[in-house]
């Protein structure tokens, strides 16, 4: 009879063991599938953060850029924002536009300014004018414009020809190069310059 009973005891014991690791697998899986929604969830509300961000961003820019370049002797007077071009299936959105009748300062605007930014935002403007025919024979000239601007990285724009623009504190932006800086020009006669 103890050997039955060990045998019994043995047996009830794996069939506890096997509906534990079955509750488990469920718990598991009820756990994964709470992961995903709260990932989609964080994604979500990543993507309406970073784009109410972009916002205020452009916003606090918008308000004296078209001075700031005055008063560094462009006569731009003309302000686009979030402008957006498709050509071929690909797309090309621009922050900020700045114009005249023969000169346009193309602005990127980021929160944090990093040298992959500045990459990405050289090759938008190799290829502006592809996008935004309307502006071939125009003077182009670039600038970026973040709250947070590492020195090495405002070097990196600074050497390739971008304004650099940096937004305060206190929500006040200003202009980062100096008087000896002449900006590299991305359109007309550009492969004159440099």
């Amino acid at each position: 009879m103890t050997e039955q009973t060990t045998q019994e005891a043995v047996a009830e014991i794996w069939r506890l063991f096997k509906e534990t690791d079955a509750r488990f697998k469920e718990t598991d899986a009820r756990l994964d599938q709470r992961f995903r929604e709260t990932d989609d969830k964080l994604r979500r509300l990543e993507s309406l953060f970073g784009a109410q961000w972009g916002r205020l961003m452009e916003a606090l820019v918008q308000s004296n850029v078209l001075k700031l370049f005055q008063a560094r002797g462009h006569q731009v007077h003309r302000l686009h924002q979030r402008s957006k071009a498709q050509r071929n299936g690909d797309t090309m959105e621009i922050d900020l536009i700045l114009e005249d009748s023969s000169e346009v300062i193309v602005g990127e605007v980021k929160s944090v300014l990093k040298i992959e930014d500045i990459n990405a935002f050289l090759t938008d403007l190799a290829e502006f004018t592809n996008f935004f025919p309307l502006y071939q024979g125009y003077q182009i000239y670039g600038a970026v414009v973040a709250l947070e601007i590492p020195a090495a990285v405002a070097r990196y724009a600074y050497r390739r020809g971008l304004f650099v623009l940096a937004i305060t504190g206190e929500g006040i932006v200003t202009i980062q190069n100096d008087d000896k800086f002449r900006p590299h020009n991305f359109g007309v006669d550009a492969s004159t310059e440099r």
